[in-house]
C-alpha cells in the first residue's frame, strides 16, 4: 500500500511542494466532518455575487487559516475571497488557487461534492499548463484525492487510519460517450446545441449532478465530456478560469484528455483577472477536437 507521501517522494516531488500537498490532503477529514454542523446558508455573497452556503465560508476560512499557519504558501486565491490573500511571513514562493467546496448545495441531498486546488510557483495569474500541481478532493461514498504533479494522474482513497492510499496510477482518460452540460437548452448557442446533438446522435448518455468535481471524476474514469458553455447574452459562461478550469484542465491533459473554451486550449490562456469566467469543455480528446473543428 503506497501512501500519497511515498508516491510524491518516488516521483521526485519538491520537498516543500510535497509537504503542501500533504497538508491539503489532511484537510479532507475535517472538511467532511463539518458537513453535518454547517447546513444553513450564510447572509453574504461571494465575489461572484452568489449566496454562500455556511459550509462554503467555513471551508474557505479553515483552509486559509491552515495554509497561512503552515508557512508553505505565499499567496492564496480563493473563489470565496474578493482579493488574493497574502502570507508575508511565508518563506515559500508557492501560490494556491482553490474552490474550497464545489457543489456545496448538494450536501443537503447527500450527493458528492469536492474541493479543487491548483499550485503554482510564483504569481497567481499564470497559464494552466504552468501549474506545479493540481488536485481535487472528492467527498463521495469514499473520500478520494486525485493528483498530478506533472507526471501523470493518480487517485488515492482515504483509509480509516487517516492515510491516503494509492488506488490507481497512470490514469488515462478513454474516449467515451457520457456527457453533461450546464445551462438551459433555450439559452445555448447554436454551436453548443449542434455539438451536444451530435453526441446524443452517437448514443451519448447524460450524466450531470451539478458538482463539477464529481461530474469530471466520472469523465476521467469513463471518458466523455463535461461542459458549462457560453450562453446567449452570457459569452463568458459561469465557471472560473483560475479556480476551476485550470486545475481540472491540467488533470485532464495529464490523463490524455483536453480542455477548451470551444475554440482553443484553455491551458494556454493567460488570465487577466483572478475571478475571470470562461466557457468550459473538458473530457476526451476526440470530442474536444470535434468541437473545435466546428468553428464558429
Amino acid at each position: 500500500m503506497i501512501t500519497v507521501q511515498e508516491y510524491l517522494r518516488e516521483h521526485g516531488c519538491d520537498e516543500d511542494l510535497g509537504r503542501l500537498i500533504s497538508l491539503i490532503a489532511d484537510q479532507a477529514d475535517p472538511i467532511r466532518g463539518a458537513f453535518i454542523a454547517n447546513q444553513s446558508y450564510a447572509t453574504t455573497l461571494n465575489s461572484s455575487g452568489e449566496v454562500q452556503a455556511e459550509l462554503d465560508a467555513w471551508a474557505d476560512d479553515h483552509l486559509i487559516r491552515v495554509m497561512k499557519e503552515s508557512g508553505l504558501v505565499s499567496r492564496i486565491a480563493s473563489e470565496e475571497q474578493d482579493e488574493v490573500v497574502e502570507c508575508p511571513e511565508s518563506c515559500s514562493d508557492y501560490t494556491v488557487v482553490m474552490d474550497p467546496l464545489d457543489g456545496s448545495s448538494l450536501i443537503a441531498v447527500n450527493l458528492a461534492v469536492g474541493s479543487i486546488f491548483g499550485i503554482y510557483k510564483g504569481p497567481v495569474l499564470q497559464r494552466g499548463r504552468d501549474l506545479a500541481a493540481a488536485l481535487y478532493l472528492l467527498y463521495g461514498p469514499m473520500t478520494t484525492l486525485t493528483l498530478s504533479i506533472g507526471s501523470g494522474v493518480a487517485t488515492f482513497a482515504l483509509a480509516d487510519d487517516g492515510r491516503f492510499l494509492l488506488m490507481e496510477d497512470g490514469i488515462r482518460m478513454p474516449e467515451g460517450s457520457i456527457y453533461g452540460s450546464g445551462g438551459t437548452r433555450p439559452e445555448w448557442t447554436e454551436k453548443h446545441t449542434a455539438f451536444i446533438t451530435s453526441i446524443e446522435d452517437d448514443g451519448g448518455k447524460v450524466r450531470y449532478s451539478g458538482s463539477f468535481v464529481a461530474d469530471f471524476h466520472q469523465i476521467l474514469k469513463y471518458g466523455g465530456l463535461y461542459a458549462y458553455p457560453a450562453a446567449r447574452g452570457k459569452p463568458e459562461g459561469k465557471l472560473r478560469l483560475v479556480f476551476e478550469a485550470q486545475p481540472i484542465g491540467f488533470l485532464a491533459m495529464q490523463a490524455g484528455g483536453r480542455i477548451s473554451d470551444g475554440f482553443t486550449d484553455t491551458l494556454d490562456i493567460l488570465p487577466t483577472d483572478v475571478h475571470q469566467k470562461i466557457p468550459i469543455y473538458v473530457g476526451s480528446r476526440g470530442l474536444i477536437e470535434r468541437l473545435e473543428s466546428m468553428g464558429e
